[in-house]
């Protein structure tokens, strides 16, 4: 994998340009970042002080995947995963983990929804979402690695600072990425009730690479880099593979699926 690192100035400078796109579903955001952070640390510190549980984002994801059960739809699925909530449990009480993993989550949902995702479900410690380019499949790649990249700096610069405060330990995050068709499954014959998930192979690759992914990493499917922007496939690198780390292979052209990692 790559070594290369960007410089602190400019480690700053793109963290404040993502979050300054995150407002606006990624696009045209309406506050500038201080703001936003601001914003985001009254929400944990509220949390983490009074106990004071925030509302979550409102989500159309329910309503979207009931309107289209049975469908396949081509999707770009998005995993966040928790490093270091097992440690967690085991040297703090168990309502502050508890809020620590909610606000965390609530976090992550806010940003997905800012760009135009969909909060899939949250699975213990790991949120999962997912872009459905409903007219152009390369602005909603745009957008879900503009989201992971807006995940992080929401973590590093509104989180972080306010848990360090309280001598909690630091979050970090696996993210991984793929693209393809879904099919949107129903458990169940009640319409309104029975529960509605996604299945595919873009759902069980982008888990796969998430568990490859080293802290606050980001990796993506090839099907996803090549639908990005030039200026964003620039950022990525592809992963260099050491024995059995990764063996998937396309299933079209039978060779070894890349992996990529964000760099810069």
């Amino acid at each position: 994998m790559s070594k290369k690192k960007p410089t602190q100035d400019s480690d700053d400078t793109v963290a404040k340009n993502i979050v300054d796109m995150m407002l606006g579903g990624g696009r045209s955001g309406t506050l500038d970042s201080e703001t936003l952070i601001k914003e985001i640390q009254k929400r944990v510190w509220s949390s983490l002080k009074q106990g004071f549980e925030h509302e979550y984002p409102s989500d159309e994801s329910d309503k979207f995947l009931r309107e289209h059960v049975s469908s396949k739809l081509p999707m770009f699925v998005i995993y966040v995963d928790l490093i270091g909530s097992t440690d967690m449990t085991l040297h703090l009480p168990t309502e502050k983990v508890a809020v620590i993993v909610s606000a965390f989550s609530r976090e992550m949902a806010f940003v997905i929804k800012n760009y135009d995702g969909y909060v899939l479900k949250f699975v213990g410690d790991a949120v999962i979402g997912y872009f459905v380019p409903e007219s152009n499949p390369l602005l909603a790649a745009d957008d879900a690695v503009n989201c992971a990249k807006s995940m992080i700096s929401v973590i590093e610069r509104g989180i972080n600072p306010i848990l360090s405060e309280y001598d909690y330990p630091e979050l970090r995050v696996k993210i991984g990425m793929d693209y393809g068709e879904n099919t949107i499954v129903r458990y169940g014959a009640d319409e309104i009730r029975s529960h509605v998930d996604i299945l595919g192979p873009a759902m069980s690759i982008a888990a796969k690479i998430t568990n490859l992914a080293r802290p606050n990493q980001i990796l993506i499917g090839e099907d996803v880099y090549d639908k990005l922007h030039p200026s964003l496939k620039e950022s990525f690198e592809e992963v260099e593979w050491h024995g059995s780390q990764w063996n998937y292979h396309d299933r079209e052209t039978g060779k070894l699926y890349k992996v990529y990692a964000y760099v810069s």
